[in-house]
């Protein structure tokens, strides 16, 4: 599985905006394709909601990737 960090900066990103971020999706309305289709996980366990708050901490896998989210200049 390839591994991404994701620079975050704020509170959170929601799930569908980091999807398009990370370049795993094409635009936010793919993101939330993506997601509706159950191919998601937060930390581990399936995510149906496309705009869930994605904090500093959390892992997504999607399509073979990881997204690690760290905070902004760590």
């Amino acid at each position: 599985m390839r591994t991404l960090t994701f620079p975050l900066r704020g509170e959170y990103v929601p799930l569908c905006d980091l999807l398009k971020l990370a370049g795993l999706a094409d635009s936010g309305g793919q993101g939330k394709a993506l997601v509706a289709s159950g191919a998601v996980r937060v930390d581990g366990l399936p995510e149906t909601r496309k705009t869930a708050k994605i904090r500093i901490g959390q892992q997504v896998e999607c399509g073979g990737v990881r997204i690690l989210v760290q905070a902004e200049g760590t």
